[in-house]
């Protein structure tokens, strides 16, 4: 097995602000503060990081493709700028109804992520803002972390707690930017435990 550094993470409410109406354009595509540049320090130290979002928004028809493609597009010069890069975006187009296998909280594109980077799973962290993901996660077997920067924002700390019961395992931060001070943190750990592999 060998050890490629990978995160998932989730798009809106993590990256960008969360729209009830979907981002449908660049122009919609918010960062939220601190979230790119938390991308780039994990970048800096060696990580990976992918996107698996669900966008129903295209199923339903409020968003066509070459849309979706030119908010990735902003998305990923927003991070160069930066300093920061996502090697993919995996996308679920479907709605509910379809019923298809890769929309979360099924594992169908996590699954497709650890094919295409040879990863096993259970090394892989998955950030989430939504029960749903967290979920996903779990049914992926990724180690699942929770940030209150998206829809989780306005959860009370009693109602993240009784979120978090729910997915063993699962683990709380402010936002993107405190997830990466912990894994980098853990890595530094790692690391000092088990002398440089150098």
């Amino acid at each position: 097995m060998h050890t490629t550094k990978l995160v998932i993470l989730g798009r809106d409410g993590i990256l960008n602000k969360y729209r009830d109406d979907h981002v449908k354009s660049p122009a919609e595509w918010h960062p939220i503060p601190g979230a790119l540049e938390a991308v780039a320090r994990l970048n800096h130290a060696g990580w990976h990081a992918v996107v698996a979002t669900n966008q129903s928004g295209i199923g339903r028809g409020l968003i066509d493709m070459a849309s979706v493609n030119a908010i990735h597009a902003h998305m990923n010069q927003l991070l160069l700028a930066q300093g920061g890069r996502l090697d993919a975006v995996f996308f679920c187009p479907h709605t509910p109804e379809d019923g298809c296998t890769c929309r979360k909280p099924l594992p169908g594109m996590m699954r497709d992520v650890a094919l295409r980077y040879g990863v096993d799973l259970r090394h892989v962290p998955m950030v989430c803002d939504t029960l749903r993901d967290l979920e996903a996660a779990q049914a992926a077997g990724c180690e699942p972390h929770l940030v209150r920067s998206g829809r989780a924002a306005g959860l009370t700390d009693e109602q993240v707690r009784q979120m978090l019961e729910k997915v063993p395992g699962a683990t709380a931060h402010a936002d993107l930017g405190a997830f990466a001070e912990f894994v980098l943190k853990r890595d530094n750990a790692d690391l000092s435990m088990h002398g440089s592999l150098d």
